[in-house]
């Protein structure tokens, strides 16, 4: 088998996107399709996964047709990193808000990287990425998330 894959990193990426869009596009199917112009709950999760699904086996089939390096070794503190700043956002949406758990996602997120600096372009990026959602998902969408939580007496 070994023979056959060329690229074992864009195997097991091919593998992992198939996979996890099998997944979402498999609890997908119980949710009205719709069509584009009156889209029902499943319609973006399924055109999600299958997209997802696609681009699963573009990766596949790469990886046996063109070279590529080895699998390096997994970044356990950078996935765990990410993981917790994940787990922080959710525990500070409604206590903190909003505003601080973007901030504290963003900045957990970015350590997670070896070549973390804390700059002021990125700082200066940063708060645009959390003007940009506030703007998009709490005024634009409508989306119950409090600017500044109960922690605020919000």
């Amino acid at each position: 088998m070994a023979a056959i894959i060329k690229n074992p990193k864009d195997f097991w990426t091919g593998a992992l996107y198939f996979g996890f869009g099998a997944f979402a596009f498999w609890i997908a199917r119980d949710y009205s399709f719709g069509s584009a112009s009156r889209m029902g709950a499943g319609y973006f999760p399924t055109v999600l996964s299958a997209l997802l699904m696609l681009f699963g086996v573009l990766s596949l089939l790469r990886s046996v047709t063109k070279p590529g390096p080895q699998l390096g070794r997994f970044a356990w503190k950078a996935a765990l990193i990410i993981a917790g700043s994940t787990a922080a956002f959710a525990f500070l949406l409604e206590r903190a808000g909003f505003i601080i758990a973007l901030v504290m996602l963003i900045l957990g997120s970015a350590s997670a990287s070896s070549r973390f600096r804390f700059e002021w372009r990125a700082a200066i990026a940063a708060v645009g990425l959390i003007v940009f959602c506030v703007l998009v998902f709490v005024k634009g969408l409508s989306l119950p998330m409090p600017l500044l939580g109960s922690w605020f007496g919000e």
